[in-house]
């Protein structure tokens, strides 16, 4: 979990696509409510066994099936409200079987605060949703309700039910002749439906701010997550350097070492060539000046794949769009970056483009890319777009897993739109403080 995470995230959306849809989105999130309570209700079954040892049993199983419910909660709650509701769930212990892992698993589970807190959700949603979030939505059908009694239900209602109401509107038999009250059902149903289409944006987000206080993480856990986060990347880390160290000591033995050492045992044939056979001996330095050459070269792409150069003098912008003049792609880069991110971060952010890039170049089919830079809100957020195939995936052992362990080690996030067909969208976000101003050209 990543402490820079924003708790509310922009729906794209206009006011009045918000004010028209609120009512609606709330009356489902309520109805959402029906399977979790039959979820529930397991649950406190289960709990209610757990004096015994088929409580203790079933209790994993119950729990984690609350979880799955209300992982769908979480996930509607922020499509609908824009707020984001982080899993606030402890670190599970390692499985192990028999008795004695069962017992291990069920402290556990039972340990952790977020389990009943789940169990509260489910107890209290269903009330609390029918005044915030369904509240909108009901008052709006209320509003129709009131439309149909005005222009033809009022009559059958009066004829045959006697009597009924509608707020405070009398319904009898004959209502249908008395203009004022049928005036007086449309006005109030009118208010009805203006103040739930009014009131649907302000619920949706109080029911947002209950859904996070509820189903989100506490201190506890968000410090728990938090050490289990940096313990996984701390390891992806010591993983990759590793990674990275065998990739240099490869390359300088397989090439500038085995360079270097045949232009030695080259100069030594010269030194004995030099009386006797000049001639030899001079084409022996023309080989081993081409061979010096190349381990020039060899050195130079080894220490450009460590830290480029233009990477250190120019900063990230101009360092991706020498990456986009060797593409064999038509690449178009966009940087704004008034400053440059600290030298971490934009050496991963390089590289993770630059093996993004070299994905598309691969496997995409594409034949133009895009590459968006910038800093908002603390993060350096880059976009990588291609006109390819599409059908990209974070499974199946492909580059982008490696590229998200590699940013993950700063708190950054990885995220892939690529449907069948394209385009294949791949965008990363790292927080970060602009820390020294963007060199200019020379």
């Amino acid at each position: 979990m990543n402490e820079h995470a924003v708790n509310e995230r922009p729906v794209s959306e206009t006011p009045w696509q918000r004010w028209i849809r609120a009512p609606w989105r709330g009356l489902g999130l309520w109805l959402l409510g029906i399977p979790a309570t039959f979820v529930g209700l397991w649950f406190i079954t289960v709990v209610s066994l757990v004096s015994g040892f088929v409580g203790i049993l079933l209790f994993p199983s119950a729990t984690m099936a609350l979880r799955k419910q209300l992982d769908v909660y979480r996930d509607r709650i922020e499509r609908c409200t824009g707020r984001r509701i982080e899993r606030p769930y402890l670190p599970e212990p390692a499985p192990e079987p028999g008795l004695k892992g069962s017992v291990r698993r069920f402290v556990a589970l039972a340990r952790d605060p977020a389990t009943w807190r789940d169990y509260l959700w489910v107890a209290a949603d269903p009330f609390v949703a029918l005044f915030t979030a369904a509240l909108p939505g009901l008052l709006v059908l209320y509003g129709l309700w009131g439309y149909a009694v005005a222009t033809f239900a009022g009559g059958m209602i009066g004829h045959y039910g006697g009597s009924d109401w509608y707020a405070y509107i009398h319904v009898t038999e004959g209502y249908g002749r008395d203009t004022g009250r049928v005036v007086s059902t449309a006005v109030v149903a009118t208010l009805c439906i203006a103040a739930g289409y009014l009131l649907g944006p302000t619920m949706m987000r109080v029911y947002g701010r209950w859904g996070e206080a509820v189903l989100g993480p506490t201190e506890k856990s968000r410090l728990a997550l938090r050490v289990r986060h940096l313990t996984e990347t701390r390891s992806d880390a010591v993983d990759a350097s590793a990674a990275e160290l065998r990739r240099i000591e490869r390359d300088l033995h397989d090439g500038a070492q085995a360079r270097l050492v045949a232009m030695g045992m080259s100069l030594g044939a010269i030194e004995h060539l030099l009386d006797k056979d000049p001639e030899k001996a001079r084409i022996l330095l023309a080989q081993t000046r081409e061979s010096s050459a190349k381990a020039l070269h060899e050195l130079r792409d080894l220490v450009r794949g460590i830290h480029p150069p233009v990477l250190a003098d120019r900063g990230i912008g101009d360092a991706v769009k020498a990456l986009a003049l060797d593409h064999p792609l038509h690449v178009e880069v966009a940087a704004d970056l008034p400053a440059r991110p600290e030298p971490p971060v934009e050496s991963a952010a390089y590289f993770a483009v630059s093996e993004i890039l070299t994905n598309a170049a691969k496997h995409s089919g594409a034949s133009r890319v895009w590459v968006d830079m910038r800093h908002e809100r603390g993060m350096l957020r880059i976009t990588v777009t291609d006109d390819g195939r599409g059908g990209a995936s974070l499974d199946g052992g492909t580059g982008l897993r490696g590229i998200e362990r590699r940013i993950g080690t700063f708190d950054g996030v990885l995220a892939l739109n690529s449907p069948v067909g394209g385009p294949t969208i791949v965008t990363l976000e790292l927080p970060c403080a602009l820390s020294s101003p963007k060199t200019s050209p020379s």
